[in-house]
């Protein structure tokens, strides 16, 4: 496989992050906190540029992409915060209902159909239908966007898994450049602090996290789009999804901790946009599986594969 963009992934990618950060500012994102979660208008928005169905057949308005290009639009929903359930209906939704009639529906952003899957669901009060499972109490969140219900249900969607290891890549992308820019304007002892070692060297922690978090993404993304491509490896997509999320959720775990010691006491105030970046990072590395449920995956497959 190329881990290097095409022309038309490149374009896909720079329109999502336009529309996205056009879109999904800061202030918004605080109204959605506010208020019942969501953006008013946006699921309608991201469903006309064709994001909702990336990877939905064109027979029924989408654009048969794979799950490759999927992720290029998550990771700049998450650098946003995006507080829709892209990621839920985009990764889980759309593959689980394959040449149903209703895909049409979804892809068009005219009905909200949300899997079940055993763990909290977001935005389940506004779905029109829920498969797989039932509905049960209300779940509070440390991120106040995301409305959450219990759900019943057994299904592992490693759709699912892959893009929220994508969405951390982008969390994690964001708080680093939050943190450089806080850096590069911060002045003690009449200098930036970001020219401190110290500071330097929390920076460079995060940014090799996040950069070795990409590759992984792609090759397990890549992994279910290709079922047929055995590799080498020999592992199974299950193997590279449980990769990546655990990779990713580390990795945003730690650039959200060290964003807050570059940050300092201002850091730690909600009236400082960083708290909405962190606090969707530490929700989101606990659902879809937590690090060490996929390592512990993980670590099967492999025994499994070399016995």
């Amino acid at each position: 496989m190329r881990f290097a963009l095409s022309e038309d992934q490149t374009m896909l990618r720079d329109a999502a992050r336009d529309l996205l950060r056009g879109e999904c500012s800061p202030e918004r994102l605080r109204e959605a906190w506010a208020g019942d979660g969501r953006i008013p208008g946006l699921w309608k928005t991201l469903a006309d540029n064709g994001l909702l169905g990336v990877c939905a057949p064109e027979s029924v308005g989408g654009l048969e992409l794979g799950m490759v290009e999927l992720c290029l639009v998550l990771e700049e929903a998450g650098y946003v915060a995006l507080p829709e359930p892209l990621l839920e209906v985009a990764a889980v939704t759309v593959p689980h209902l394959g040449s149903d009639p209703r895909l049409c529906d979804v892809v068009t952003g005219e009905r909200l159909i949300l899997v079940a899957q055993g763990e909290p669901l977001l935005c389940a009060d506004d779905a029109d239908e829920i498969l797989g499972g039932s509905l049960e109490e209300a779940v509070h969140s440390v991120d106040e966007s995301r409305r959450l219900r219990a759900t019943t249900g057994a299904l592992t969607s490693l759709h699912g898994v892959v893009g929220a290891a994508a969405i951390l890549a982008g969390l994690g992308r964001r708080m680093l450049d939050m943190a450089v820019e806080y850096a590069s304007v911060r002045r003690q002892f009449g200098k930036p602090i970001g020219s401190f070692q110290a500071v330097q060297h929390h920076l460079v922690d995060a940014r090799l996290a996040l950069e070795f978090v990409g590759p992984v993404v792609t090759r397990a993304a890549w992994a279910l789009d290709h079922p047929e491509d055995t590799d080498l490896d020999e592992l199974p997509a299950a193997a590279h999804a449980a990769m990546a999320k655990s990779l990713a959720s580390d990795a945003a775990l730690l650039a959200a901790r060290k964003a807050l010691q570059v940050h300092g006491a201002i850091g730690y105030t909600t009236e400082y946009d960083l708290h909405l970046f962190m606090k969707r990072t530490w929700a989101l590395a606990h659902t879809f599986g937590t690090s060490d449920a996929h390592r512990a995956d993980l670590a099967r497959h492999l025994t499994r594969n070399h016995a």
